[in-house]
């Protein structure tokens, strides 16, 4: 690695605007504002709800019954 061409990295607070959390990491920069964390992120959380509407042939069959009736 080449000397003087890499930036240094300093201790960083990272905080989300959603919940309030924060943590601290590396970088370049003195803080870090975030929209989402792991800590509110519904994907990460267990919240986020899965819509199962069905396969392309169940759907297909549900127009066809209804269209027969």
């Amino acid at each position: 690695m080449k000397n003087g061409i890499h930036p240094t990295l300093t201790a960083t607070t990272v905080s989300c605007s959603n919940c309030g959390a924060t943590f601290e990491t590396r970088s370049t920069r003195d803080s870090i504002q975030v929209e989402t964390c792991s800590q509110c992120h519904p994907v990460y959380t267990g919240v986020e709800r899965s819509i199962n509407r069905g396969s392309r042939i169940e759907r297909f069959e549900r127009r066809r019954a209804r269209a027969a009736a």
